[in-house]
């Protein structure tokens, strides 16, 4: 094939995409023409992924949380720095992140199938709903698609974007509020936590200072605190990690909200979320496994539309660690 007519055909799919996009909106089954295989391509190689990696869904999941929170999901979270300037994977809170390379791979596959059609941003939002779906042989949410990837991540973006795990309920409300997601979609996304571990170092104040006075924190479940501590003594061992939900990390489903009605809740900010009303009740509401089911996927939904790029915004990345060559 000559070079002008390769140079045709990219440019015909490029207009392909944008035509389906002309709205801006995300919709389901996005890649329907132009590339009706990438839902299902991603779905078969993240449960294979996930089948020597029960860990998956977790890894994936906290990185499209990690993307979506910062400017929006684009994808920017995927890239790689760039000379000395560090990108978002670099900040303090996304070091811990991982499962880049199941991304890349599916990305290459699919780059293979349908060249500069599915955007990264759509390959994370897919494969972390296919990780976390696939112990239950079926989708757990809808993921809608039409997402365009981002040219910019930088490690200075993340700072106050990402909420913190010692915020107390008024500093998670305000900053689910600034990405358009309420108190519930705050409850309903914390059951996330029901799969995951977490770093010793991120709990050690909770359990051995708390209030500066070699105390823990009396709202945590005085024998739960004791079992933590026999996990992780003090000083903390930084490679040290804990389970999230105990005896049930590798298990998606309501038994978050169990604990948390038990008052152990792992971090400040699970436990933040029985001190305001609401979101006490939201907490009860969620213990039913279908209505924790069925409020996930909405918020998921929701969470995966932040500030999204869509027509002729942003790029379609050929690899999900670089921008594309101009």
């Amino acid at each position: 094939m000559t070079a002008r007519k390769v140079h045709l055909v990219l440019s015909l799919s490029l207009l392909l995409v944008v035509a389906c996009n002309a709205d801006g909106k995300l919709r389901e089954n996005f890649y329907k023409k132009s590339c009706p295989q990438a839902e299902k391509l991603v779905r078969d190689i993240t449960w294979s992924k996930a089948q020597s990696d029960p860990t998956l869904g977790a890894k994936l999941l906290r990185m499209h949380y990690h993307d979506c929170f910062v400017q929006g999901c684009d994808g920017s979270i995927l890239l790689d720095p760039v000379g000395t300037t560090q990108s978002e994977k670099n900040a303090v809170p996304n070091l811990a992140l991982a499962g880049f390379d199941v991304i890349d791979d599916i990305k290459t596959q699919v780059e293979q199938a349908c060249p500069n059609i599915v955007s990264c941003a759509d390959v994370l939002s897919l494969a972390a709903r296919d990780a976390v779906s696939f112990p239950f042989n079926k989708s757990m949410w809808n993921v809608l698609t039409g997402r365009r990837d981002g040219k910019v991540s930088l490690a200075s973006n993340v700072a106050g974007k990402l909420p913190s795990p010692f915020a107390n309920f008024s500093t998670l409300a305000q900053s689910f509020s600034e990405t358009g997601l309420n108190v519930n979609d705050l409850v309903v996304l914390s059951g996330a936590h029901t799969i995951g571990v977490a770093h010793c170092g991120i709990i050690s104040n909770r359990l051995y200072n708390f209030t500066g006075k070699g105390d823990a924190d009396p709202s945590l479940n005085a024998a739960y605190a004791a079992s933590l501590r026999t996990q992780c003594p003090n000083p903390a061992n930084p490679a040290k990690t804990v389970d999230m939900d105990p005896q049930s990390s590798l298990s998606f489903d309501s038994h978050y909200f169990d604990i948390l009605t038990e008052n152990k809740g792992l971090f400040q900010s699970d436990a933040a979320l029985l001190t305001n009303r609401g979101a006490a009740k939201v907490v009860q509401r969620l213990r039913s496994p279908a209505k924790f089911f069925a409020e996930f996927g909405k918020s998921m939904k929701k969470m995966g539309d932040i500030e999204v790029l869509t027509g002729t915004a942003g790029e379609i990345r050929k690899q999900c660690r670089v921008v594309n060559q101009s």
